[in-house]
């Protein structure tokens, strides 16, 4: 049977067996640089967090951030990793599911464009313009690179651009020197500002 990177099950079973790659266990200076940056209370959630270790840093900092991930191996890892500091802010959900009546000015990309099936972009690019406040953020790392299998499922820059086009207008972009192996030579820094 095919696996779908779409499904639950497919990211529990890496979690369970340790088999994952994308999780470097460390808050990457790009974004530990943009959290330093934002005003105290930012609103901001981490979808697809896995161990969610950017999570603490954002709480050291005095963010209102979330953390979410629709495996409950995932949550666990975070849970463990964080300990008491992950409290109710690490939880189980699904985030093409969550409400969107109170936006976020701040939601964090980092390997989950490129978890999810390209069938799938569409429904992301949607509930990103339903979960980020007008002004607000998508900021994170892209992963910028054709591929024929995945995941990770790399995407053109072109097309992540008519992707997130729309909603987002893109004002920075700059390729970074990857933590994960796996991402090296192809993430980039992006921050995508919301528009009407």
């Amino acid at each position: 049977m095919k696996q779908n990177s779409a499904l639950p099950e497919f990211w529990c079973s890496r979690y369970r067996t340790g088999a994952t790659p994308w999780d470097s266990r460390q808050c990457p200076p790009d974004v530990a640089q943009f959290i330093a940056a934002q005003a105290p209370g930012t609103r901001t959630l981490v979808p697809g967090c896995g161990s969610a270790v950017e999570l603490d840093y954002m709480l050291q900092h005095a963010l209102d951030a979330a953390a979410i991930d629709f495996s409950p191996e995932a949550v666990q890892a975070a849970k463990r990793l964080l300990g008491k500091r992950a409290g109710e802010r690490v939880r189980e959900a699904d985030f093409f599911a969550l409400d969107s009546t109170v936006p976020y000015q701040w939601v964090y990309e980092r390997a989950f464009l490129c978890a999810l099936p390209p069938a799938v972009w569409p429904d992301y690019a949607d509930k990103m313009s339903q979960l980020v406040v007008t002004g607000g953020v998508l900021a994170g790392y892209f992963f910028l690179k054709e591929t024929q299998k995945g995941p990770p499922f790399g995407i053109r820059a072109g097309q992540l651009t008519e992707l997130l086009g729309s909603g987002f207008q893109c004002e920075e972009s700059r390729l970074v020197d990857s933590i994960v192996p796996i991402f090296q030579e192809h993430e980039y820094w992006q921050v995508w500002r919301r528009v009407e």
